[in-house]
């Protein structure tokens, strides 16, 4: 009887620490980062599309740069255009930097934060943001060789 009540609380003991364990690298969901924290859809007033493509010069976002009032909840409509995958990661550039070298190591990474999405060709999807912080921060698609061929851009918040 007691090794069934010790198997049971280690098992209870697991439920309850497991969430935690699979909130992401970094990152538990609704937290605030330092270039704000996910957005509440319903005080979204503006809405900004981003293409991603490819083109004879490279990869890019198409605008590559935006500019947002500090405290807007902005819905980043995301399209992509392009004949393969393409990501966005909202982030500060430090943080961007150091995520592109972990996809480097994995580069069918999936991610499950509310600031990074991935789209197949001629997908569409959404990043809901409330850009709570000012300051100058970055996008990229971080999918290896991607940044580097020009798929990146800034968020300036005033």
């Amino acid at each position: 009887m007691k090794l069934r009540t010790a198997l049971a609380m280690a098992a209870l003991a697991m439920t309850m620490t497991a969430p935690l364990a699979l909130s992401g690298p970094g990152h538990s969901g609704d937290e605030e980062r330092a270039y704000g924290a996910p957005g509440d859809p319903s005080k979204v007033k503006r809405t900004i599309t981003i293409e991603m493509s490819e083109t004879d010069d490279g990869m890019l976002f198409k605008p590559a740069s935006i500019s947002v009032r500090r405290g807007e909840h902005v819905r980043l409509k995301l399209v992509n255009k392009g004949a393969g995958d393409h990501e966005l990661v909202l982030a500060t550039r430090a943080e961007n930097d150091k995520h592109a070298i972990e996809m480097a190591k994995n580069p069918d990474m999936e991610h499950d934060d509310p600031n990074a999405i991935r789209l197949q060709p001629g997908k569409k999807g959404e990043i809901i943001w409330n850009f709570s912080k000012a300051g100058k921060f970055d996008f990229a698609c971080l999918i290896p060789g991607h940044r580097e061929s020009g798929m990146h851009g800034e968020v300036s918040v005033n």
